[in-house]
């Protein structure tokens, strides 16, 4: 009975690494369509994220089929739960992914010329080495993976505040860039917020390998 309890957690830790991957990819593509004007790209990811929702609730089944097939042990019960608060964060990243496809899609069709391009194409490396990192730290078990994601969320977020400064003093200067502009700033916080989904998922491994939440500390 155990060997087949731990050949299903084999397989959610599997599923997991797999719903992961797809974020990965849906963020990287993301930022591709964006840097590169291509409308087809970020097409095909903002429909991508069908795919991450159905995989979400594919865990979630096998995460409450775990927990009514036996009674686990403390450990198990760390690792299903912290698999459970994950899942919701990394399907969060994919929504943000497609969120930035859609407003590429406008910003092309409008011809518009980012003000923060270059910007932006570094931000977006920098929150794909977070969830990246964060989901290597879950595979890994690496604690001090973990404590690294968590604080590279410091240059994530300073790199959103020079976006904003950068927008914000190109509109005082003109105004015929307000619209285009304010959807640069909206992608920018779409990234910063997918920094703070990935300091959730290290959050939540670092609970399953220890047994603390941060906000207990």
């Amino acid at each position: 009975m155990r060997n087949r309890f731990e050949a299903q957690l084999h397989n959610l830790n599997e599923q997991i690494i797999t719903m992961g991957a797809m974020v990965e990819s849906a963020i990287a593509s993301a930022a591709r369509a964006l840097s590169n004007r291509d409308i087809a790209l970020a097409a095909k990811v903002a429909e991508s994220d069908n795919a991450i929702d159905e995989k979400e609730r594919e865990i979630e089944h096998i995460c409450l089929k775990l927990l009514m097939q036996q009674q686990p042990v403390a450990s198990d019960l760390r690792m299903i739960s912290a698999a459970m608060k994950m899942i919701t964060d990394i399907e969060r990243v994919g929504d943000q992914a497609a969120d930035i496809a859609q407003l590429t899609v406008m910003l092309c069709e409008q011809n518009a010329v980012l003000i923060t391009a270059n910007e932006l194409k570094e931000m977006a490396k920098a929150t794909i080495k977070m969830v990246s990192g964060a989901i290597d730290a879950f595979v890994r078990k690496d604690i001090e993976l973990v404590h690294e994601v968590i604080a590279y969320d410091d240059v994530v977020d300073e790199q959103f505040n020079d976006i904003r400064k950068k927008l914000m003093k190109s509109i005082r200067e003109n105004e015929n860039i307000d619209e285009h502009a304010i959807d640069e700033m909206m992608i920018s916080k779409y990234f910063e917020r997918i920094g703070d989904h990935a300091v959730n998922i290290a959050e939540w491994v670092e609970f399953s390998l220890t047994g603390k939440l941060k906000n207990e500390e």
